[in-house]
């Protein structure tokens, strides 16, 4: 896939998340715009960069670290960042990524026929090792913070 067909599925993703943002949250989408623009910006940035460095890292990998990197304290402009993108709700930029997910499953379907059981053994195991460990987490810092 080239780089401009990203672009272009990733601004397709963003109109749905605004649609996604204003019914479930109830968010304008004019209010979420500026949010929804920086994360564009972000991810294309990110999506660059893991092309023109010959270090073979995921894209994402990219996209967080500039991410975290322009809502350090310290860099100028990352308070209004923080502010703007905090109008995009998580939920809302997960439904058309969840609905990515099923139609590439739907179109593979026969590829997922022939793992069979193995792929829900190991949905499982991974569902409940996140589970569990995210519990162990939650538990430990409650510790911590003398909560329980």
């Amino acid at each position: 896939m080239n780089y401009l067909h990203s672009i272009i599925i990733l601004i397709i993703t963003s109109f749905m998340t605004l649609v996604g943002n204003y019914i479930g949250i109830g968010t304008s989408p004019l209010e979420a715009l500026p949010g929804m623009i920086i994360l564009l910006l972000i991810v294309i940035l990110g999506l660059g960069l893991s092309m023109i460095i010959p270090v073979k890292i995921p894209s994402v990998a990219y996209i967080v670290t500039i991410a975290a990197i322009l809502t350090l304290p310290q860099v100028p402009y990352s308070e209004k960042i923080v502010f703007y993108t905090g109008k995009v709700n998580f939920l809302a930029l997960c439904t058309p990524i969840l609905a990515y997910a099923g139609i590439y499953t739907g179109k593979n379907l026969e590829n997922l026929k022939k793992i069979g059981g193995k792929i829900f053994v190991l949905a499982l195991f991974v569902m409940l090792g996140t589970y569990l460990g995210s519990a162990v987490i939650a538990h430990i810092i409650l510790k911590l913070l003398k909560q329980i």
